[in-house]
């Protein structure tokens, strides 16, 4: 995962070794950097069956591609190599390389038949990136309700799930970063406060620690797989709340990636998230 976590629950005994088996395990199953995990092994099309958690990730990857009308997708790692972190390869890129990626780039361009993947190019990557760091945090948060455990706080990166109370008995809260230039990582101002009292599920997109500018206007690191070019929109910060980890990490990214106006509307055909949603306005204020 290469990101620090933090998981703070209530229990007789200690859970560690439990915990870091079954992140081993996820890890195996939905790594692309792990040669031996089945996505890998998808990406490389080997004959390999995939697993439940796998495809559970597959599913909903297609539910909010089918939602975001494309702009959530996990086939579009070639087109964010392409560019580079952070976009430090931009002044290498050309149409012409753009329009040859996106041949094989789209998520209906991939499909599950029982528990094979079928691709309509043997080139189509799947990174499941934007998706399966807070998938892992509903994964641990089974293990722990399996063990029992009612009040619990799971952290991975920046995705968290909570039940019950913290260990001073009061609900669960957690803090949104304010955007602000910030490359080296060492601010953290907090622009809201969310306070979940029920179970639930918190996620923030952002590369808000690196802007870039164009034009006098300030941009968030984003590509919009439709064109394959970045995202040119002023949101800067996407939080989402949910009855799960992995639907709020993935509206998170597509939230980034489609505009203020765009993402209230699909919200609103989406009534199990809640968002807020920092942006900056025509004169490059936070609002």
């Amino acid at each position: 995962f290469h990101t620090l976590y933090t998981i703070k629950y209530e229990a007789p005994h200690i859970l560690t070794d439990k915990i870091d088996a079954e992140l081993q395990k996820l890890n195996l199953s939905l790594n692309p950097f792990n040669p031996n995990s089945i996505i890998a092994k998808v990406n490389n099309n080997e004959a390999v069956e995939v697993d439940e958690w796998f495809t559970e990730v597959f599913n909903k990857s297609m539910e909010v591609s089918r939602n975001s009308d494309g702009v959530f997708d996990i086939t579009c790692a070639p087109l964010v190599n392409l560019w580079g972190f952070g976009f430090n390869k931009k002044d290498s890129v050309t149409p012409a390389m753009i329009d040859s990626l996106k041949t094989f780039v789209g998520y209906r361009k991939v499909h599950l038949e029982g528990k094979k993947i079928v691709k309509d190019d043997p080139r189509l990557l799947l990174n499941c990136s934007a998706i399966a760091k807070g998938y892992s945090c509903d994964v641990i948060a089974r293990l722990l309700e399996k063990e029992g455990v009612e009040n619990y706080m799971i952290l991975i990166g920046g995705e968290v799930v909570v039940k019950g109370v913290n260990q001073n008995g009061v609900c669960w809260r957690t803090g949104i970063n304010l955007p602000e230039d910030d490359p080296d990582g060492t601010k953290n101002n907090y622009d809201e406060i969310v306070q979940l009292c029920k179970k639930g599920a918190i996620a923030t997109s952002g590369n808000y620690r690196n802007f870039y500018i164009k034009d006098g206007k300030k941009y968030a690191h984003t590509i919009d797989p439709r064109t394959g070019y970045p995202a040119e929109q002023s949101v800067l910060s996407a939080t989402i709340v949910a009855n799960d980890c992995m639907t709020a990490d993935a509206y998170a990214t597509a939230f980034m990636a489609m505009g203020l106006e765009k993402a209230r509307q699909m919200a609103d055909s989406v009534p199990e998230i809640e968002y807020y949603v920092i942006y900056a306005d025509e004169n490059g204020k936070h609002q």
